[in-house]
């Protein structure tokens, strides 16, 4: 019999019983697949490291390193294995696109996953080509792929398709934030493919090392060997490492809010909502007392309720996790265009599955707690229906402001006044729905404003064309006078135990801009060195930076004369005449000109190039993913928003039937009724706005902070962005108000009134 009645029941409240169980879904779904995206990457990105043998550390040195160099490095305590390695990017002969191309001495370091074709060689002369590079420009295995280095042909056959760690972020530089593979790849070839090509002649600048040393003490190992001052990177600050370390951080940074938010408001509305259930049911439970139902067995069977809700709401709430992840974490997906890794597995974290069973005995004990409140006292006690709640009159009841407003109006605040906590869940269900909206579309808005002040502002130029380490300073400036380029030096060093990059240009023709912390173009002075916005903190103005450029025992001291605000990299910029001014010594790195790169004339001293177009449409790559969060996002926030308010509404039309009733008795319309259900969810409405679109701004400040530590972002928020946030909200609200109001042409006047007697 208490199985039926259950199915009775849950009949009767299907709408509640529907809408707490798409929030337990939405919610758990939510929370679950947040956290297994980054748990994914974090699981298939290490198997992927572990496969291909990447490098604990990385050693630079402008000249190179020797055979001796290589075997005093291998003989270190400590070092497991060390192997020298090249990487250059390349131009393909006769096209637009450019490869990194890499050659390992010894393959026991950084190696690659070959996904099909022969197996690595080091004395055969074909290439590997990345599979995901040759699938975007139709190479296929047996193709003569020609490649110019220095103005020197490389052609070798495609022999074997491969993916990477150490290209798992496929981009040519600091400046291409999303892969491209369309324009930019990399391939592995053997030592004797470019000795060939090159006369013999081979320099290895790198020597990737597998240790468990900590850097300072492999630093100073490594510098005792060699007798040489070096340059010791740690995978963190690799690209590869470092990316999908930061993609994971910001996962579990994201997994810490939004879905936590999410599942909050899920959880309060359920035990509201739950508890009303139960108290709708006292009739019911009175008679079940007076048949001679135990206290137990009622229990047992209003438990029920909670826990099949938590059940099946978490069941669909796992499908749904698994959903989302699916959609994040794969090869065709948001992370797909972003990492390049071999397995797309997915992997929920343990504690998931202790948060569901955890959620579920939770609302399974609010449902017993709420049961067993009704059972105090006899049967006769529970079949009594409750006394009306006695209200006191508000304190401006005896005004006469109060007396001019309309009846409505008054009906409305002494009804928002009796229920409360009705009150603040609707309240709670507004601000979460404005808050994500204002959240999501004002990342949308700031990355937007970012890239616009990129591409107008910062580069203002066609072509960047890298220059070799060999190029002497009156080429360089041959080709800067003869294609009218700025001009930039590029060194890495140590200041205050740290590695700094520091930038030295020479800005002339105004192809490079830069802009200050408000988001304005500034010009460099020769009084000094401007510091990014990261380091401004460290560095004030008027401070000096102690720096020392790897592989030189010189020491300089850099005076901060302002702050700037970086695009991608940390760093610290000055002028050539000011780094001549402190006795610095400068090179050349990249010429940046407004010459299209297909009208520059190819010399032994460049290394490749790199248009702007190429650079924005990373960007555009990177804005498709932003999109995508912000519709999920958006979509999240309106269906929780319907579902909380329409479940609340629902219930508020229950608690208010009599009082429904004695209005169409005394004569009110249909109509006039409904408005008023409406006119409260309004009120509720802008009040839940003006307190959710601060909040919205606050959430994204913290989700700036936390989830774009790599750039220097100033927030931006459109008048577009309020003005659908807000009306996105109203036009949510006055959707649920409106259907509740309809249900008042379903009231049975005669019942409703006879029901209490």
């Amino acid at each position: 019999m208490l199985w039926r009645k259950l199915l009775r029941t849950a009949w009767k409240y299907k709408a509640q019983f529907i809408s707490m169980i798409i929030m337990i879904a939405i919610g758990m779904g939510i929370f679950m697949g947040f956290n297994a995206e980054w748990y994914s990457m974090e699981i298939d990105s290490n198997l992927f490291f572990e496969q291909t043998c990447y490098a604990d550390y990385r050693l630079y040195h402008d000249q190179g390193f020797s055979e001796e160099d290589i075997d005093a490095v291998k003989k270190i305590d400590g070092v497991n294995q060390a192997s020298r390695f090249f990487s250059v990017n390349v131009g393909l002969s006769g096209a637009d696109q450019s490869l990194a191309l890499t050659v390992l001495e010894d393959y026991t370091v950084s190696t690659m996953l070959i996904t099909s074709g022969k197996k690595y060689d080091q004395t055969s002369e074909g290439i590997w080509l990345s599979d995901q590079f040759a699938k975007a420009n139709h190479f296929e295995i047996g193709d003569l792929l020609t490649v110019v280095y220095r103005n020197v042909e490389i052609s070798a056959e495609i022999v074997g398709l491969c993916k990477s760690s150490e290209y798992m972020i496929c981009t040519a530089d600091e400046n291409q934030l999303m892969p491209d593979f369309k324009s930019f790849g990399f391939a592995y070839v053997s030592p004797e493919t470019v000795k060939s090509a090159m006369n013999g002649f081979m320099i290895y600048p790198q020597i990737n090392i597998i240790s468990d040393l900590d850097k300072e003490t492999l630093q100073s190992e490594v510098n005792a060997v060699l007798g040489k001052t070096t340059l010791l990177i740690e995978k963190d600050l690799h690209k590869s490492y470092a990316g999908v370390s930061g993609e994971i951080e910001e996962g579990k940074t994201m997994a810490s809010v939004l879905p936590v938010l999410f599942l909050a408001i899920a959880i309060l509305t359920m035990i509201t909502t739950m508890h009303r259930i139960c108290v709708s049911e006292k009739t019911q439970i009175g008679t079940l007392k007076a048949l001679g139902f135990q206290n137990g067995k009622i229990i047992r069977h209003f438990t029920a309720y909670g826990l099949f809700l938590g059940a099946v709401g978490s069941l669909l709430g796992i499908g749904l996790g698994y959903g989302i992840a699916a959609i994040i974490v794969n090869p065709d997906g948001m992370m797909g265009t972003y990492l390049d890794m071999p397995d797309w597995s997915l992997h929920m974290p343990y504690y998931c599955w202790i948060i569901i069973f955890a959620v579920i005995a939770f609302l399974t004990f609010i449902s017993f707690l709420s049961v067993r409140s009704l059972l105090k006292g006899t049967a006769a006690d529970a079949l009594r229906p409750y006394p009306p709640k006695k209200v006191k009159p508000l304190p401006g009841e005896k005004t006469k402001a109060w007396n001019r407003l309309s009846f409505g109006t008054r009906w409305n605040i002494r009804d928002l006044m009796r229920h409360k906590s009705r009150s603040v869940m609707t309240l709670i269900g507004v601000i979460g729905c404005t808050i994500l909206l204002v959240g999501g579309l004002g990342m949308k808005d700031t990355m937007t404003g970012f890239l616009n002040t990129i591409d107008r502002d910062i580069y203002q130029y066609e072509t960047r064309v890298n220059f070799t380490e060999t190029v002497t300073a009156e080429q360089a400036e041959d080709f800067a006078a003869a294609y009218n380029a700025d001009i930039l030096y590029s060194l890495s060093g140590e200041a205050d135990g740290e590695t700094r990059l520091l930038d030295i240009y020479t800005v002339d023709n105004g192809k490079i801009g830069f802009i200050d912390t408000e988001g304005k173009q500034s010009e460099l002075s020769n009084s000094g060195a401007y510091v990014c916005m990261r380091l401004s903190d460290q560095y004030p103005v008027g401070s000096t930076v102690v720096f020392s450029p790897y592989g030189s025992d010189r020491v300089y001291n850099i005076e901060v004369a302002g702050v700037l605000r970086s695009v991608v990299t940390e760093n610290i910029t000055m002028t050539r005449e000011y780094a001549e001014s402190i006795g610095m010594e400068c090179g050349y790195s990249a010429a940046f000109t407004d010459v299209l790169s297909t009208d520059i004339q190819m010399q032994n001293y460049i290394s490749g190039m790199q248009s702007k177009a190429k650079i924005m449409e990373s960007y555009d790559s990177f804005m498709d993913v932003m999109n995508t969060m912000v519709l999920l996002l958006a979509l999240a926030a309106v269906i929780l928003g319907i579902v909380v308010l329409y479940n609340l509404g629902v219930m508020s039309y229950t608690e208010r039937y009599r009082e429904l009733a004695t209005l169409k008795v005394v004569g009110f319309q249909n109509k006039r009724i409904g408005g008023l259900l409406i006119s409260q969810n309004m009120w509720l409405t802008v009040i839940g706005v003006i307190f959710g679109i601060p909040a919205g701004v606050g959430v994204l400040h913290l989700l700036i902070a936390l989830l774009a530590t790599e750039y220097e972002l100033k927030i931006m928020l459109g008048a577009l962005t309020y003005c659908v946030s807000i009306l996105v909200t109203f036009g949510m609200s006055l959707l649920v108000g409106g259907l509740i109001a309809i249900k008042n042409r379903k009231i049975n006047m005669v019942e409703a009134l006879k029901g209490a007697e």
